[in-house]
């Protein structure tokens, strides 16, 4: 891959992050990128540690005259969200990302770029390769798995860890420093199903949902965009009532913290209702469009003949399935009272996919809560859908949230710089999205916590980008934070 990025400031945050773009790392697909931070810790004869987990600690020592500050940890995760489109063949546990430059972003070939959080772990490096900063003690912490789990900052062992102070790189707002998050929940439900024989007189169909802009379901949640598994299994819920159709496969969304973006299903029609199916297909089409067509404008929706299914799902499971799906809470549930625009509950219906072979279908979602009773009660609400329709329901993956602290001392600094920069005061929020922060914090309780970073916009999708003037100035606040840090 050429020097794309080569001229864009600052010149090594840019450097490293074209790099990393040129290694695969998927999460759970990681040690190409362990390898890469642990080579260079080596060649810059940086003391380092690698953990049971895959995370990797990089230290490097206060520069002349910075010994007596609080020692700061710098920290982001190793892994990406791989997402592209679905006329764009990637494979990214093999294939590298290919950045573009578009005006004052950087953007990726139909694919999510990796900006998230790409450009954290990018900027973390170049604080450690630096000889003209100056600091206190420093730490690199990079976790594993983060997209995906946050099992990296699950298996973090105390005393891992020496620093007084996180600074964590995985925000993606320019002008917002961050002092709190939602915890989060699987739910996961899977229905058994029969297979049944293909009846005569009937016609097999494709049907197609695609073109959403998806997101990342914390981030996103708000902006009222299409869920591609709700929007289906609303057609699936009125075509088997108008025309008595029969469910052979569903395949909906692939990623728990991304909204999803396609669906598609194989169904049978009676060929009494060929014409009507077809005026309807397009009909709901052009009822999703005008009402989504402000947050929305590529949605496709469309069938197309398909070849005749060995086996259906058997009826008394689709009818079950049709109905818990559809009347699945989704979206957000409420908003915060604490701080307005904060969304405070929220349910994403990220995955929906039947497998013919197991005679399964599952369906997964990523709950989320700043209040740990309103996720409880959202996740009981769920389970109540599930059990009624006869699914097994099961909850895992917790992780907690992070309680903001407006006193936290390294706030207070932060706030005051930004405002010596840039001439106004940062906006101080918390994030509806889930940060490795409270996993941290559970484990090293004292530590002073912020998270920043620079604008990156439509994470967790193929549109994902990165604007380049807010990444110099995020380098800017973190340079200068870290001359700024207090004494022990």
């Amino acid at each position: 891959m050429g020097n794309i990025l080569s001229g864009l400031k600052p010149e090594l945050i840019w450097k490293h992050f074209e790099e990393i773009c040129n290694i695969p790392h998927p999460s759970k697909h990681e040690k190409g990128m362990i390898d890469y931070v642990v080579n260079f810790a080596k060649e810059h004869n940086l003391e380092y540690e690698v953990d049971d987990i895959g995370n990797v600690v990089i230290r490097k020592p206060a520069t002349p005259g910075m010994e007596d500050r609080k020692g700061v940890i710098l920290q982001g995760h190793l892994d990406m969200v791989p997402q592209a489109n679905s006329d764009v063949k990637h494979d990214f546990t093999k294939d590298p990302i290919k950045p573009r430059i578009d005006g004052d972003w950087v953007i990726a070939s139909g694919t999510t770029l990796g900006a998230d959080n790409g450009i954290g772990v990018s900027s973390a490096l170049t604080v450690l390769e630096s000889t003209d900063l100056k600091h206190g003690p420093i730490e690199a912490l990079f976790t594993v798995d983060e997209e995906t789990g946050m099992t990296g900052a699950f298996g973090l062992k105390p005393g891992f860890l020496k620093g007084d102070i996180l600074l964590n790189l995985d925000s993606e707002d320019e002008g917002e420093l961050f002092i709190g998050c939602a915890g989060g929940t699987n739910a996961n439900a899977e229905f058994k199903f029969k297979k049944t024989p293909v009846p005569k007189n009937h016609l097999a169909y494709k049907v197609i949902l695609k073109g959403l802009k998806g997101g990342h379901s914390g981030c996103d949640i708000h902006l009222g965009r299409g869920n591609s598994n709700e929007l289906m299994f609303r057609f699936l819920k009125f075509a088997e009532k108008k025309f008595n159709i029969r469910l052979s496969s569903i395949e909906g969304g692939n990623l728990r913290n991304a909204i999803p973006r396609e669906a598609t299903v194989i169904i049978l029609v009676p060929k009494v209702f060929k014409n009507e199916f077809e005026e309807y297909v397009n009909e709901f089409s052009n009822i999703i469009k005008n009402e989504l067509s402000v947050v929305e404008p590529d949605l496709q929706f469309y069938f197309e003949k398909a070849r005749m299914p060995k086996n259906l799902i058997d009826k008394t499971t689709q009818r079950n399935l049709i109905r818990a799906v559809y009347g699945c809470p989704n979206n957000v549930i409420r908003m915060s009272n604490d701080m307005p625009g904060l969304v405070e509950t929220s349910t994403n219906l990220a995955i929906v996919k039947s497998d013919m072979d197991t005679k399964t279908v599952e369906v997964k979602c990523l709950l989320r809560s700043s209040v740990d009773s309103a996720k409880e009660a959202l996740e009981e609400k769920i389970a109540a859908v599930f059990e009624l329709a006869g699914a097994q329901i099961t909850f895992d993956g917790q992780y907690p949230g992070w309680k903001p602290n407006p006193h936290s001392p390294i706030l207070n600094t932060m706030q005051n710089i930004y405002e010596e920069l840039f001439g106004k005061l940062p906006e101080v929020k918390a994030i509806h999205a889930g940060l490795e922060c409270g996993l941290i914090g559970g484990i090293y309780p004292n530590l002073d916590m912020i998270s920043f970073g620079p604008t990156i916009k439509n994470p967790h999708s193929p549109d994902e980008k990165c604007n380049i003037s807010t990444v110099q100035k995020f380098w800017d606040l973190l340079v200068k934070t870290l001359e700024n840090v207090p004494v022990k």
